[in-house]
């Protein structure tokens, strides 16, 4: 791989026929084409890549639940080192934090920490587990803890997660390798939310909502690590006409947009980040929503003025330009991944 080249990283589910992680190559305005694939792990639903982007890592989302790291070699990608379980199953999420590789295990509702070696390698075994407990009103979906996300604050403070099942927040800390609660913030019950996204200023958050098509807007204390739900707003213009599930949230480097994807509705939601009183773009206003290239979006990536959507049922990622006043996508073209599940860029 030259240097400076961009790359793209695919997971998908094996379990659906996907290819494993595919390694794609982007070209100056976005476009996406398929370069290897590597399929020696089941079902590597997200991934995540290091900071110096020579270390992949990559959920197993399958009941036994694992982790495992790959480096960035040329175009293709090399394991380094086997799978580690996580001590948790269905493991949907992770995010790097403390030096430590962090999993949000649906299945079992927990958080699961695994050290990373200064190679960025990974441990033989996690090194501790955060167990969940509670649950929402929804008779199917909140019976128990349902962790959905987990990533790091902007200032590194932090380790944050989302409980779908719980209808809450959890702010966390790491002690001698665990997962530590430092604070649990309760959301609107029956909400199922889904994913968090930082605005660019470190002092607002918008939470994605699974169960009901809204987005939650937060206040974010990164001093005391707190997290104040301000207000919920609307991601479609109108109530759903059958299955409307929430999935992908992102915000524009310079704050002024955010997107969100529907599975469902299979659209893309574009909305400003119109200043409120106390200042600062934060107040979300929908602006349009439009088709997002396929069926099923499960994931959706911004970078350098392009959405990437993982549209998982007609398996293929496709990506829009944004406009850089008005933030709507337009379609630029699809990349055939079957089950695709999430991207990442080098």
């Amino acid at each position: 791989m030259a240097d400076g080249a961009r790359r793209a990283f695919i997971g998908s589910f094996t379990a659906a026929g996907g290819p494993g992680i595919v390694t794609a190559a982007v070209a100056p305005d976005g476009g996406l084409t398929a370069l290897s694939a590597v399929d020696g792990l089941p079902d590597p639903s997200y991934l995540a890549l290091a900071a110096d982007g020579r270390t992949l890592y990559a959920v197993s989302e399958t009941d036994e639940g694992a982790v495992a790291a790959l480096r960035v070699a040329g175009d293709r990608l090399e394991p380094a080192g086997g799978p580690v379980p996580v001590a948790a199953s269905g493991p949907t999420h992770l995010g790097l934090f403390d030096g430590h590789l962090l999993t949000a295990n649906y299945g079992s509702g927990s958080v699961t920490a695994v050290p990373v070696r200064p190679d960025g390698t990974l441990a033989r075994s996690a090194s501790g587990v955060f167990e969940h407990s509670g649950s929402g009103p929804h008779p199917q979906r909140q019976q128990g803890p349902h962790t959905h996300q987990v990533q790091p604050d902007p200032s590194g403070r932090w380790a944050v997660a989302v409980d779908l099942g719980t209808d809450s927040v959890l702010v966390c800390t790491l002690t001698d390798g665990t997962p530590v609660l430092h604070r649990e913030i309760a959301l609107r019950p029956g909400s199922g939310p889904r994913h968090l996204a930082f605005h660019p200023d470190g002092r607002h958050a918008y939470v994605l909502n699974e169960l009901s098509p809204t987005l939650l807007v937060c206040r974010w204390d990164a001093d005391g690590g707190v997290l104040q739900p301000l207000t919920e707003v609307p991601v479609l213009p109108g109530a759903p006409a059958g299955d409307a599930y929430p999935s992908g949230i992102a915000v524009s480097p310079d704050g002024r947009r955010l997107w969100t994807a529907t599975r469902g509705e299979d659209v893309l939601s574009v909305l400003a980040l119109d200043a409120p009183s106390g200042g600062g773009r934060t107040q979300p206003r929908l602006l349009a929503t439009v088709p997002c290239g396929g069926r099923w979006p499960r994931d959706l990536t911004e970078a350098n003025g392009v959405l990437y959507v993982a549209n998982e049922r007609s398996g293929d990622v496709t990506w829009f330009a944004t406009d850089p006043d008005t933030g709507l996508p337009q379609r630029g073209g699809s990349l055939p991944v079957t089950a695709a599940s999430c991207l990442v860029l080098r």
